[in-house]
């Protein structure tokens, strides 16, 4: 497990290098914010094409494969980005990375987990897994603003620090090649036992509950997607430096672990669609808080507790939102096709919400556009509560019916 959340964590910091280091990426390249934002489009362009298929490849080839080969071509790539290239070589770069952190790794992780618990343990095990890798996020994430800080915040620095986390995207390749085994997965496992085809395809297409955890997720990520607001929005309304602003961000991954881990154990307990629930119930109160609340230095401190409970929350989501697999019934023989099909759905934030953030911040005025971005996502939320409360609603009736 230890693996798989370093290098879950480590495969994801180039291609949302942006999260923490949104203006210095955005005057090192020179773009404007549509252009930063159209940067991680492309990059959900192409990974949202690259998980249904991904899905399918991840129930037939070992994850030692898959997730050691992506995690060396990810961090290849960034040793590219390090130069500080052209806007259209950028581009190009990140919908590469589209495919290597999605075509090749996301499924095959998501099915190593699920292997590694037992049915009534789903909860804690997706919730270790992103515990892990809010750690592996911290321990790589704060040492590198440190030198960036050291180095004054130039462009010289921005290259460092994309060199220091693609050598280590680079070097949790090697290690996952020597660590993982071609049969991971333990008893649970089932790679290349189920027939494949078409078949197996339209069996995952006429389960409604993949549909509906497909709403779940696209809600939860759209809500990761305003986080990453908080960085810009930190500055922009209360004027905060930037390296101020970037500890704030990785303050805000500091709640990853206890917040995955907690909803682990407390989803085994009272259930993961309910807890997804409670969740969502959360965030839409929160981004409610971020659209109304006016930009006063007395307000900072409401502001930062808003902040810690916005990310509680997003985390405690993220960490067991895949665990609907296993509650929702879905067979384990299919996990990688509905991992697939669920990511295509629910990972497409990656496409639109960097846009619309962009869109909305340079069209309307500064506050304006960060009331409006922040009330989208709250509606979002709002539809992510209406998929958790039909698939609490699911499991009961099944449950009954058992």
């Amino acid at each position: 497990m230890a693996v798989l959340s370093v290098s879950a964590a480590s495969i994801y910091l180039l291609p949302f290098l942006q999260e923490v280091y949104y203006k210095p990426l955005a005057d090192a390249l020179n773009l404007n914010n549509t252009q930063v934002g159209s940067l991680m489009s492309i990059y959900g362009v192409f990974a949202m094409i690259s998980y249904f298929p991904g899905g399918w490849l991840a129930d037939k080839i070992a994850p030692r494969i898959l997730i050691s080969s992506s995690l060396v071509f990810t961090g290849l790539l960034g040793l590219f980005f390090a130069t500080l290239p052209s806007f259209k070589v950028s581009l190009m770069i990140h919908a590469v990375w589209g495919i290597t952190t999605t075509f090749l790794f996301w499924s095959a992780i998501v099915r190593v987990t699920r292997n590694w618990a037992p049915s009534d343990q789903q909860g804690r095990a997706f919730g270790f897994l992103q515990m892990g890798r809010g750690i592996s996020d911290i321990i790589v994430s704060m040492p590198i603003l440190m030198v960036f800080g050291l180095l004054g915040g130039s462009y010289f620095a921005l290259s460092v620090v994309i060199i220091q986390i693609s050598l280590i995207t680079i070097i949790s390749g090697v290690v996952a090649w020597y660590v993982l085994n071609d049969d991971d997965g333990g008893e649970n496992s089932t790679i290349g036992t189920f027939k494949s085809g078409f078949e197996e395809v339209i069996s995952v297409l006429r389960m409604p509950v993949v549909w509906l955890i497909s709403i779940v997720v696209l809600a939860a990520y759209s809500a990761y997607w305003g986080t990453y607001r908080f960085t810009s929005y930190s500055t922009d309304i209360f004027s905060l430096s930037v390296v101020v602003a970037g500890a704030i961000s990785i303050g805000k991954m500091a709640m990853s672990p206890p917040s995955a881990l907690v909803a682990g154990f407390v989803s085994d307990k009272i259930g993961i669609a309910k807890s997804v629930a409670i969740l969502f119930v959360v965030l839409i109160l929160s981004f409610l808080i971020f659209a109304f609340m006016p930009g006063l230095p007395s307000l900072l401190p409401l502001m930062l507790v808003n902040i810690a409970i916005a990310s509680l929350a997003v985390f405690a989501l993220r960490g067991i939102y895949f665990a609907l697999l296993e509650e929702g019934g879905i067979p384990m023989k299919v996990t990688g096709i509905a991992t697939g099909l669920i990511s295509m759905i629910g990972f497409t934030p990656d496409i639109f919400m960097p846009l619309v953030g962009g869109l909305l911040l340079d069209r309307l005025p500064t506050i304006e556009g960060y009331r409006v971005f922040f009330l989208v996502v709250a509606g979002i939320c709002t539809l992510g509560l209406a998929a958790a409360l039909k698939i609490c609603h699911i499991v009961s009736s099944s449950r009954k019916d058992n």
